[in-house]
């Protein structure tokens, strides 16, 4: 085993899988009820502890059950023909069963069918045995509680989600027969919705009905620590044969009639140490890997900030000329691609992406011309003259402008708000494609799957959706989705769900490509999370948050040359993200591999 890891270190340490976003990880239980058990967690992949826990470590995880498997199967330590076979165990267990029965102490069990050469496995190593689960452990059910039972003080009610997920406790105040309690040392096993074994620490508790406490008939003939090992190695074969839809569950009588593969006890303890140790060895490489992806995070961000921090255009060439000549060491997986598509924003709006071009109009020229006009015209509107605009003070302004641009409050700007259409529509009318939330995909518009909503077709109007127009999402659970700038590339024949609010500008002061990327950027973003609304899980943003935020506009000209060398600089991103991971793909099917070799 330990030729195994030397050989193939590298595809075990450098295999790495993207941490999907949906789904919840296992989290620690309560500190005052702690789950006690050898390498919490293991074989399940735990996250790395980068800033943003984007990635699993894939090939530790896949190298734990490698030796999971392989301890269960008798090839992870030699056997020793001097150790007491499994035989005697066995036989030493049913007599105390006996005794259990003809004390009193345990119910006659119901015999459990006798293992079939189909069951059989292909080897079994010298000295062990094949047994049914139900034969050598009884198999307790917890109890299941109504709601009026479950309380805020008394004996701890330990629950799957206290396992797995959750910190909320309930407790207890009834009295129970004994074996509905566990305490310290106890095997249990998780067997609903989520699965796998433990080996309690927390004191005297109650288990509910989704948990089975594995109670052995002789301890003194099992390592409980070799089950805990062997159990969570077939979990997810456990898992795979559970009923439910809904809720995966497992049944009591499938589980009694599992096959254990028992090893003599000095082998089961020599299994345990070895295990121990080299799961050891699995949580030293899991840290490098940690540390080095957590290192090489801070090392992009570090010299990507460079960028936006460099004082002059020469400071500028000397940063990007150090990022330079070390892109391909930089810019290796998905998470420092999102850093640099994110630096890219703020470069662009911050004037360093494109060069400035002298002929180009000032902004501050178009915004006095076009106050100029309304008066002419004699419409008066929202937006001030050159004297009259909003006063934007120094801390509003992170960073200094090139002298073309100017600092604007997006109100100045004379912006037309629309919040959405309800979502329940009106009795009678028109129907037509709204879109919802579900149809933004990457922050456009997707008509893939669009539904129809009926209202009073004098309300479309109101709604509509014209080309050009911005989308800003109104109310989310997430603080990543509020605020969200989308841009309508067409009119779509569609309305909006109140979910969003419509942008317009009356003239074209700002570019909306341009202002999409504003939203984009870490400039918008900061400062719309201050601006939340927190009610009932969700967060919303209204007209008068977004009227307020400050931004960085160029002259016109200058805005169109940003937002197509964006474009072309995301694609290249994009490009290289897509080869990245192709080849984290590849190493995950390696990593497979070899494993897949080494048990066979």
């Amino acid at each position: 085993m330990n030729e195994f890891i030397s050989q193939h270190l590298a595809i075990c340490t450098t295999a790495i899988a993207s941490k999907s976003n949906s789904g919840r990880g296992r989290k620690s239980p309560s500190p005052a009820h702690p789950i006690g058990h050898k390498g919490e967690g293991r074989g399940e992949g735990n996250p790395t502890n980068t800033r943003n826990a984007k990635y699993t470590a894939y090939g530790i995880k896949k190298l734990r059950e490698l030796i999971l498997e392989l301890a269960v199967r008798g090839k992870l330590v030699t056997q020793d023909p001097n150790d007491e076979p499994a035989r005697t165990l066995l036989d030493k267990i049913y007599l105390q069963k006996t005794r259990l029965i003809d004390e009193g102490k345990l119910k006659p069990q119901k015999g459990l069918p006798e293992i079939s050469e189909e069951e059989m496995p292909p080897h079994l190593p010298t000295g062990w045995e094949l047994v049914r689960l139900g034969e050598i452990i009884n198999v307790l059910n917890g109890r299941a509680y109504k709601k009026h039972e479950m309380l805020q003080e008394g004996t701890p009610l330990l629950r799957v989600g206290n396992l797995f997920t959750s910190n909320e406790w309930y407790y207890s105040d009834l009295e129970l027969e004994p074996d509905k309690y566990i305490d310290n040392g106890d095997l249990i096993y998780a067997w609903s919705a989520s699965f796998g074994p433990f080996i309690w620490q927390g004191g005297k508790a109650i288990y509910h009905y989704h948990i089975w406490k594995l109670d052995l008939y002789d301890p003194s003939c099992l390592d409980k620590q070799f089950l805990f090992y062997f159990f969570t190695s077939i979990t997810e074969k456990i898992k795979a044969s559970g009923n439910g839809i809904a809720m995966i569950h497992m049944t009591k009588e499938r589980m009694e009639k599992l096959i254990l593969e028992i090893p003599p006890l000095a082998e089961q303890h020599r299994i345990v140490a070895k295990v121990d140790e080299l799961m050891a060895l699995c949580d030293q490489l899991e840290q490098q890997q940690t540390d080095h992806l957590a290192a090489h995070q801070t090392l992009v961000q570090t010299l990507l900030d460079t960028l936006t921090q460099a004082a002059d255009a020469a400071e500028f060439e000397q940063a990007w000329s150090r990022i330079a000549d070390h892109f391909e060491t930089l810019f290796t997986t998905e998470s420092s691609i999102d850093q640099l598509k994110q630096t890219l924003l703020q470069l662009a709006v911050m004037g360093k992406l494109v060069p400035q071009d002298q002929n180009d109009e000032p902004i501050s020229v178009l915004l006095e011309r076009d106050a100029k006009q309304k008066e002419k015209t004699g419409k008066q509107g929202n937006l001030k003259n050159e004297k009259e605009l909003s006063e934007i003070l120094a801390d509003e302004k992170p960073f200094q402008l090139p002298s073309n641009w100017r600092w604007v409050r997006l109100d100045d700007l004379s912006p037309e708000f629309q919040n959405g259409a309800s979502s329940r529509g009106d009795k009678s009318g028109k129907e037509i494609i709204v879109l919802r939330l579900a149809d933004i995909d990457n922050w456009k518009v997707s008509l893939r799957d669009t539904r129809t909503l009926t209202i009073l077709e004098q309300s479309i109007a109101k709604y509509s959706l014209q080309k050009n127009d911005v989308l800003i999402i109104r109310v989310n659970g997430s603080a990543d989705i509020v605020g969200r700038f989308v841009l309508c590339d067409e009119s779509y024949g569609a309305i909006y769900c109140d979910h969003f609010i419509r942008l317009r500008f009356p003239r074209e002061i700002l570019v909306p490509g341009y202002l999409v990327l504003l939203g984009l950027s870490d400039l918008v973003r900061n400062r719309i999370k201050h601006l939340f609304i927190s009610t009932a899980g969700q967060k919303t943003v209204n007209q008068k948050h977004i009227g307020s935020l400050v931004v960085s506009v160029p002259p016109i000209y200058e805005q169109h040359r940003i937002v197509a060398k964006v474009d072309e600089l995301m694609a290249l991103c994009d490009a290289l993200k897509a080869r990245i991971a192709a080849a984290q793909t590849t190493q995950l099917q390696l990593a497979d591999a070899i494993v897949e070799q080494a048990v066979a």
